[in-house]
């Protein structure tokens, strides 16, 4: 298993796109976030295709709001057979005070899988794509 990142896997400011009608931003485009940030730490611990399995614990603690840039932190946990567990922690900095905080975190499995979908074993070592 490689270490812990030195940097985030996603980065991005949140535009009035991304808002519910009462001004925050969706649940669900964080999740997505989360989904993709998932993906690129898997890709970074080893080069296959992934498919997400479940998404467990997702914790929702503070809204995000527009203007804000969202960081989205990896931790692989565990990388099985063929299936890695990573911990997402999502942070947000509000432009207004610069200070960051912590606004959602989850865990997400993602599994291993090859042209026709089935599972494949994770080679940490001499990855194979």
């Amino acid at each position: 298993m490689k270490k812990h990142s030195k940097e985030p896997s996603i980065r991005l400011v949140m535009l009035p796109k991304h808002t519910n009608p009462d001004g925050d931003i969706f649940g669900g485009i964080l999740l997505s976030m989360i989904d993709e940030a998932a993906a690129v730490e898997a890709q970074r611990q080893a080069p296959h295709r992934y498919v997400t399995v479940s998404m467990d614990s997702v914790q929702f603690h503070r809204p995000v709001h527009v203007g804000d840039v969202v960081s989205l932190w990896c931790k692989t946990l565990k990388i099985g057979r063929s299936s890695m567990q990573i911990h997402i922690d999502v942070f947000a900095r509000p432009r207004c005070t610069g200070e960051e905080h912590q606004v959602t975190e989850a865990t997400v499995t993602m599994v291993a899988i090859d042209d026709l979908r089935a599972a494949i074993p994770i080679y940490t070592d001499n990855c194979k794509p």
